[in-house]
Formats: C-alpha cells, structure tokens, sequence
C-alpha cells in the first residue's frame, strides 16, 4: 500500500475553510477543541481515495479515529450495513438533528444512525464537553442550515 500524499498548507486551509473550520462529523470548531484539527480522508487511502479537495474533510482526531478505514457502518433501526454520511456531498441537517438539550446528535436517516455509531459521536467526554459549552453559550453549532445547498442526499 502507497503511503498517503501530503496534504500542503494551502489545500488544509482550503478544505479547513470549506468544513467551516470544524469537525465535519461530531461538528466541534477547532476554536473551542483545544487541539487543530486533522484533514480526513473521506474515502480512506487504503481503500483507494485520493488525496484530492473532492475527498478530503476536517476532523478532530477522535472522530477520525473511530471512522479509521471504515466506509460503511450498521443502521441500529433496520440493522443494515449503510455507508456512512459524507461531509462532502450530503447536508448535516438532511442525516442529522441536535438533541433538545443541544448535547446529543441524532441520527434521522440509516446513514445518519450508522455514522453516529461507529464513529461515536454521542461518546460521554464529548457530551459532557457540549453541556459545558452550552451553558456557556458555544453549542449548539450555528450555521448547520446555511450548508451548501449544492450537496446531494
């Protein structure tokens, strides 16, 4: 297997920029993460994704973790393996929904339930972390709405 291509600091600004400078999947702003963020391979490299702008996403190193190589992930209501919601070419809001107390993310479709699973995105420090932030006034997320209509479902 080919290692995977540099990503240049001009493409991670430019993905950074798209992603709107947070994690494309458990939606935490590197602002508040405490750490930078990674540029995620949507279609992972071992699995023949390129390292193109059309492929790449940012996510914060535990998200990342979780999706690994993994491209599809098992829907808990139908018990289907789906693939899991891509950040590139699908809306947030269209697979996902806030909790009512802003802590939680909702799956509202297969891909949106399987990609809650298997990368963890209700994981308890994470919970914990958006509770806090809540109070303060930092979560939930504001803009989810103002994605690019341009994605597909």
């Amino acid at each position: 297997m080919a290692g995977k291509a540099r990503v240049s600091r001009l493409l991670r600004e430019r993905v950074a920029r798209a992603a709107g400078d947070r994690c494309g999947y458990c939606r935490t702003p590197e602002s508040i993460a405490g750490f930078r963020l990674s540029i995620e391979h949507i279609i992972p490299a071992s699995k023949g994704g390129k390292t193109t702008p059309e492929n790449l996403w940012l996510a914060c190193h535990a998200c990342n973790e979780f999706k690994g190589s993994r491209t599809h992930g098992r829907d808990a209501v139908t018990g289907k393996r789906v693939r899991l919601w891509n950040p590139r070419r699908q809306r947030w809001l269209d697979h996902f929904s806030w909790s009512e107390d802003g802590t939680e993310i909702l799956g509202l479709t297969p891909r949106g339930r399987a990609t809650v699973a298997t990368l963890q995105l209700n994981r308890s420090e994470l919970v914990a972390a958006r509770s806090l932030w809540v109070q303060v006034g930092w979560w939930p997320p504001r803009g989810d709405s103002a994605e690019s209509a341009s994605r597909t479902t």
